[in-house]
């Protein structure tokens, strides 16, 4: 992977700001010196100073700096209060947005001169095996988007796709974290309830979960052909998926269906 010579700033260093800042510099995309990440709470800075990153408390000096790329990593309900008082500095820059359920409509209002990119990364972006979806604004160019798809690919997967696309791959793989670590959790003490001490179950079910994805990974192989390895006819898993996948799909279509609400609500829709 060749490291790009671009300067990109960061708006927020909670943890998926953080983890992207970090992320670019530890895949060797980006040099330390040239990221800067801002956040009011100096306690939080500390991390990304001690990597080499420049650190900033106000807003105003970090898009100062005059990066390539500001990534704007700050809670949907705060954005508008603190990007607004940017639109001038920001006017021409390649601007992305993690923000879920803020739209581009509503990003290009706030900021109408920017080339505003979306992003949706999810937090497994921290271990560089992020998912992210891209899609780029009205005015941001092909060139902006594929350095944008370029740069969050050093972090794991990274797709373009529209707007709509986005925000239920922000359901999917945002909350999919979540969801995965729920089941394991269910998945011990379940186990826990059956016998098995909490410590040594929870231990085998992370390594099984590990083991399944890089399979997975590797092979490229379908699910459903990789069920059917670990499937024996009339066999205990046949008849434990046959009691567990009904519900479990009407659950997680349950749950997608929750988060989309929630985006929309977050947009005002």
């Amino acid at each position: 992977m060749a490291r790009l010579d671009i300067a990109v700033s960061v708006l927020g260093a909670g943890s998926m700001g953080g983890a992207i800042a970090s992320g670019l510099v530890s895949a060797g995309m980006i040099d330390a010196t040239r990221v800067s990440v801002c956040d009011l709470r100096e306690e939080a800075l500390v991390p990304f100073g001690a990597q080499g990153m420049t650190c900033l408390t106000s807003a105003d000096e970090l898009v100062a700096q005059d990066a390539d790329v500001v990534v704007l990593a700050v809670k949907p309900q705060v954005l508008p209060v603190v990007v607004a008082p940017l639109s001038a500095q920001l006017a021409g820059r390649l601007v992305v947005s993690i923000a879920a359920g803020v739209t581009l409509a509503t990003l290009e209002e706030l900021l109408p001169s920017a080339h505003v990119v979306r992003v949706m990364p999810n937090l497994p972006l921290q271990v560089l095996s992020g998912a992210t979806a891209v899609c780029p604004g009205s005015y941001a160019t092909a060139e902006e988007a594929r350095l944008v798809r370029e740069l969050f690919a050093a972090l794991g997967s990274a797709q373009v796709m529209t707007e709509a696309q986005l925000d239920v791959a922000g359901a999917v793989t945002g909350c999919g974290p979540a969801f995965f670590a729920l089941f394991v959790d269910d998945l011990v003490r379940t186990g826990v309830r059956a016998g098995l001490p909490a410590a040594a179950c929870r231990e085998m079910v992370l390594a099984t979960m590990r083991g399944v994805a890089q399979q997975l990974l590797d092979s490229g192989e379908h699910p459903r052909a990789y069920m059917e390895k670990v499937t024996s006819p009339g066999g205990t898993t046949a008849v434990a998926l046959e009691a567990m996948e009904g519900d479990l799909f009407y659950a997680c279509a349950d749950a997608i269906d929750a988060a989309l609400a929630r985006t929309r609500e977050l947009a005002g829709a």
